[in-house]
């Protein structure tokens, strides 16, 4: 697939499917996300894959929080079942330092371009994925579970796997309710 078009016909898939990456297009996903802007060479950014048994756990994980939270059946149940719906999830961690002059706020932008990254990859080799966050990112079992330290922040969960829809063609944008010179 062509940069550019894989760039602009970018969309997310919800509806994932086996098979999820494995192997050398796994790895080249993952050595995607390590290629993101990246100031200071801090590799401010960890990933946790999250597949098999592994989603096992983090639905009890979720199912946990949701307890937590007090959620009602329909909330507990939602938390529960929302790691089955890709077969390969990467959590992504934006692992911060004090840095003199990359403040935090960069770093997290950096993992978050990560993210980015690994999508189009895994886009431009046959899968998608969507990348979920809401308010599971900074709760506090969840933190733990993935054993964040008080300065990182989670900054998605990248789901993938093979989608099971063909997305339409996306329109292009008019440029001009985003864009204005200087």
């Amino acid at each position: 697939m062509d940069a550019l078009e894989l760039l602009l016909q970018r969309r997310s898939a919800a509806r994932l499917a086996e098979p999820a990456p494995q192997g050398e297009a796994l790895d080249t996903i993952l050595q995607a996300g390590l290629r993101a802007p990246d100031h200071g060479g801090l590799k401010p950014w960890r990933f946790v894959l999250i597949e098999q048994q592994g989603l096992e756990r983090f639905s009890q994980l979720l199912s946990a929080a949701a307890v937590q939270d007090g959620l009602d059946d329909k909330g507990q149940e939602k938390a529960r079942n929302a790691p089955f719906r890709a077969p390969l999830i990467i959590t992504v961690i934006a692992h911060c330092e004090e840095h003199p002059k990359v403040p935090q706020w960069e770093q997290v932008v950096s993992a978050g371009c990560a993210v980015m990254a690994m999508q189009m990859a895994a886009q431009a080799q046959g899968f998608n994925g969507i990348w979920r966050s809401g308010a599971w990112t900074e709760h506090q079992i969840v933190r733990e579970g993935f054993g964040c330290r008080p300065q990182d922040q989670i900054v998605g969960f990248l789901y993938l796997g093979t989608p099971q829809l063909k997305a339409p063609p996306v329109a292009p944008e008019d440029t001009g309710a985003f864009v204005s010179y200087f």
